[in-house]
Parts: C-alpha cells; structure tokens; sequence
C-alpha cells in the first residue's frame, strides 16, 4: 500500500481546466490498476491532493435537480459566473473566490475500502480544522458535509462535499466556505436543501479575511493524521 500523497496547490484556476486536470490524474492512477491486474504486477499507484480557489461557479451533481439552480444563462453572466452539469455525487453548490477547495484523488485500496468511512473522515478533518478556530463542527443526519448548529433553527452548512469514486479512485471533493462572499449562494438551493443557511469562517469569526494557507496548513495535518498519510512534496505550509 502506497499511502505517498503529492500536495498541489493549483492556486486561482478556471472550473473546466481543473476538472479535466483532476479526471487526468484519475484516468492515470485507474489504468494503472488494469495494468497491474492484466500483468500480475504491482507497480504503486500514486495518490493527489490538490488545493484550487475557483472563479465564481456553479456545479450540479449527476443525481442532482436543475431547479435548485435559479439564475438563466443571462442571470449567470452578469454575475460573472458560469454552471456546469459534473460527474460528481451530490446536488448543486457554488465555488468562488475565498473558499478553499479541495480534491483528494487518491486509490483507497492503499488506505481502507469504505466510500462511507472515506467521506467521514474527510468531514472529520474539517470539523478538526474548525476546532482549531473555536467552532464546533459537525455532521448532519443525512447531509454530507459540516455544518453548525445541528438540530437548531441555526443549523448552517460551512462545507460542502461530493465525491466520485470507480474501483476505489476517488475525484471531487470538499469545499470550505473561508472567505466567501455568501451571496451567491442565494442564486441556488444549496445542496438542495431548503430552509437551511449557508455560513463562512471569517463571518463566524467576525474578521474581514482568514489567512487561506493558514487554513491550508491546518487541513492537510488532520488530512495526514487521518488518513496516516506522507507527503512527498514540500508545499510552503507543510509542517
């Protein structure tokens, strides 16, 4: 089992080009499993961490509902945003300039096979993060991701997630609301759930901006915890 993860930070990158960079990556990592079956070989497979800030996006999972998306295509324009139908699993959610998003591709047969244990763990590492902030994060009956407040009239979604996984290569990820302007998510019924708001580490905090590699720095030391992962590059806020 290879548990090596190469951290990248791809910085301010357009939607489209990341996914195609991420499902390259994939496709990579996926036939080399077929090799490995077909030759009887046992080359590693490699595993990815990348770091991306969006512009402002809107991404609808496969399983998702298109109403849940409430601007047209002119509406999206003149917000300077742009929609696209992804291969991911849940519903819609937003990206945008201040939220730090993150997409582990790894090969779960070099950590454990459970897709439900895989997205728990990438809760835990959020709420673990937040604590380190003061704030209690936690899981919602029945809604992946973290959320504040559970079972309150208060209850609001700081992160969102949605992975794919095929033969344990997992793709898409989390999406950590740091700095985000909260008002696009007023263009959409985040996740597909009504009646519940969406909130973003410098409003719970009351600070106009949160250090984005701070937050990085502390996420991937629960992510390596977690998941008894090496890094085998040496980003600037490795510790």
């Amino acid at each position: 089992m290879n548990k090596k993860v190469f951290i990248e930070d791809l910085g301010f990158k357009d939607y489209k080009d990341t996914w195609e960079y991420q499902e390259e990556l994939f496709k990579g990592i996926l036939d080399l499993k077929v090799q490995n079956r077909r030759e009887n070989s046992e080359i590693p497979t490699p595993n990815y961490f990348l770091y991306v800030e969006h512009p402002h996006v809107y991404t609808l999972g496969k399983s998702g509902d298109i109403s849940n998306m409430l601007l047209n295509e002119a509406q999206l324009e003149a917000k300077g945003a742009t929609f696209y139908k992804i291969n991911r699993g849940g519903d819609i959610t937003y990206h945008g300039p201040g939220q730090i998003v993150g997409y582990p591709i790894l090969d779960l047969d070099n950590f454990f096979t459970d897709i439900h244990k895989y997205l728990r763990f990438l809760e835990e590492v959020i709420i673990l993060t937040l604590a380190e902030y003061g704030l209690k994060g936690e899981r919602s009956d029945g809604e992946t991701g973290v959320w504040l407040d559970v079972g309150t009239p208060f209850a609001r979604k700081i992160c969102a997630m949605g992975v794919r996984a095929s033969r344990w290569v997992t793709m898409h990820g989390f999406a950590l609301n740091v700095n985000a302007d909260l008002g696009y998510f007023d263009n959409i019924i985040p996740c597909g759930i009504r009646g519940k708001a969406v909130t973003s580490l410098h409003v719970e905090l009351g600070k106009t901006e949160i250090s984005l590699d701070e937050v990085k720095s502390k996420i991937l030391t629960h992510f390596k915890m977690l998941f008894e992962a090496e890094y085998i590059t040496a980003p600037l806020w490795e510790n």
